[in-house]
This record gives C-alpha cells, structure tokens and sequence, in this order.
C-alpha cells in the first residue's frame, strides 16, 4: 500500500514538473475535464493523503483508500475552479498590430498639414493609443478633427475627415 502512495506522489510530482516545463507541447492532452495540470495535482494528493493516513490514523486500508479518492477528488475540482478555469479565461491579450488600425474611428489630436505629419488618437481595445498620421486626401485637417483610418504605410496611418 505504502509503495502504490509513494509512487503516486513521485509520478505526480515528476508530471507536475514535467507540465511546467513541456506545458506547451502537452496541450494536445488539454480536455475541459481533464487537464494535465490536475491530473498531475489529484495523482500528488492521492499519494501525499494515502501516505499520511497510512501513517498516522488508525483507518483500514480500504478506508484510507477511499479517503485518499475523496482528497484527491476534493483538490483537483478546487485547481480546477481556483486555478486552471481563471487561467484560461484570462488568456486574453492587449495586443495589437498596428496594421489592424485599418477601418478605425480616430480622433487629430496634433493638426495635420496637407503634405506633413501630426498625431491621431485611436480607441484600441480598452484603451487609447497614439499614432502618428498623415493627410490620405492631402488636404489640411484641425486638431479635434475626426477621422478613420485609411491606410497604414510604413507605421503612418493615413487618415481621412470621417463626414
């Protein structure tokens, strides 16, 4: 009994590890019920449990065996719900290409002359950035301006009045 817990708590430890390391390449093992990372963490605790029951209560092997299934149970829903699921729902990123900009509402912050530069502010995502932009139609257009993006040509969006 003591050699099945103690073997369950090396191979999870080593899966654990071996997930932190190789967890990209093991994707292909993701399941939304299985996940490498709480099999690895139900196979530790049903080791880790068997061996300190095993050791240090009074219950008969059926009994810590079926404690060991119920903490092991117990722990993996909770990595599960507190851990994994944030975890993918948070996979979200920030980043964009400048190059997605194309078709965007966007707001001359900097006045743009007919054949110069000045500077647009383009709502992205959450958040505003800006860019430096030139006249599409070169012709002068006012700070406070707005306008959508035409082009994008060598990190220079080309802006047009949006009427």
């Amino acid at each position: 009994m003591e050699i099945l817990f103690w073997s369950c708590l090396a191979f999870g430890v080593l899966m654990a590890l071996v997930t932190l390391v190789f967890g990209d390449v093991l994707d292909w093992l993701s399941h939304d019920l299985l996940e490498p990372v709480v099999f690895a963490g139900g196979i530790t605790i049903f080791g880790g449990a068997g061996l300190l029951l095993a050791r240090y209560s009074s219950l008969h092997p059926g009994g810590i065996y079926a404690c060991a299934v119920s903490a092991a149970a117990i722990g993996g829903l909770a990595m599960h719900f507190a851990y994994v699921r944030p975890m993918k729902n948070s996979e979200n990123s920030v980043a964009y290409s400048i190059h997605e900009l194309a078709g965007k509402r966007a707001e001359v912050i900097t006045s743009i002359p007919a054949s110069g530069y000045g500077e647009v502010l383009v709502r992205v995502g959450a958040g505003n950035t800006n860019h430096i932009a030139e006249s599409f139609d070169r012709e002068a257009i006012a700070e406070g301006t707005k306008v959508v993006v035409v082009r994008v040509k060598d990190d220079v969006l080309g802006v047009s009045r949006l009427d």
